[in-house]
Parts: C-alpha cells; sequence; structure tokens
C-alpha cells in the first residue's frame, strides 16, 4: 500500500482512512490477519505509537479484533464493511455537493453535469451552466 499524508489534518487520522480503504479494497480481506504495528509503521514511515492508535481506534469501530497472542484481524462482518462504504461514499458525495455550491453550481445543475459526464457527452455543455452570484 502507498501511504501519503497531508499536513492538515493528524496523522493517525490519515492512517485510519487508508486502512479503512484497503478494507474496502481488498487489502485486507474480512477475517485476515493484519500486520503487525511495527511492520506497519516501517511501511507508513510512522512512529509506531501513532499506528497504534490509529489501529486501536479502528477496533473501537470494530473493523479490526485483538486476540491476545495472535494479534489483529479485519472483522468478518460484512454488513459492517458494506455499511463503512456506504458511510465513506456518502461523505465523498457531500464534499463533492460542497464544492459544486462552492462554484455557485446547485444540486440539479451538479446533477445534470454528473448524469452528462457519465454518459460521455460533455461537449458544448459547458457555456449552459447556471451560476449563482456568490457575494464577499
Amino acid at each position: 500500500m502507498k501511504w501519503s499524508f497531508n499536513n492538515d489534518r493528524p496523522i493517525y487520522a490519515q492512517l485510519i482512512e487508508q486502512i479503512q480503504q484497503g478494507l474496502l479494497n481488498g487489502k485486507y480481506p474480512p477475517g485476515s490477519s493484519m500486520p503487525s504495528v511495527r511492520v506497519l509503521a516501517l511501511e507508513a514511515e510512522v512512529n509506531p505509537n501513532t499506528m497504534q492508535r490509529a489501529l486501536a481506534e479502528l477496533e473501537t469501530q470494530g473493523l479490526l479484533r485483538s486476540q491476545r497472542t495472535a494479534g489483529r484481524f479485519v472483522t468478518e462482518d460484512e454488513t459492517m464493511i458494506q455499511k463503512l462504504k456506504e458511510d465513506l461514499a456518502k461523505s465523498h458525495i457531500r464534499d463533492f455537493f460542497d464544492g459544486m455550491r462552492a462554484l455557485g453550481i446547485e444540486r440539479d445543475e451538479a446533477l445534470a453535469l454528473l448524469r452528462d459526464s457519465l454518459a460521455g457527452d460533455t461537449g458544448g455543455e459547458e457555456g449552459n451552466i447556471k451560476t449563482k452570484e456568490v457575494r464577499s
């Protein structure tokens, strides 16, 4: 997994998100054993305490479970993984619409742009976008 971090948010929060992505994209399948804290910290080039904090939060969320002598394992609860996927998708959708509003594009216009984009019909439509006046 390629780890990347921004300076605008805590590293442990970004670790949580990237491990969640790994759960969703199959890097860490349901029921599989997670690499150790040290291995993950070395891969991500972060302090092991930071990685431990992220993994502990994922345990609190129920996405990982610990077995005393065997390490951490990914949940086998497919419903929980599906809920995570839906929650993250909804978050991305909210971010998209927030970004569109910041451009002065309302919901219906943004949906039309999405439909056009998915249909591959973006030619000539750019000039028809109605924007709301933004006051400073």
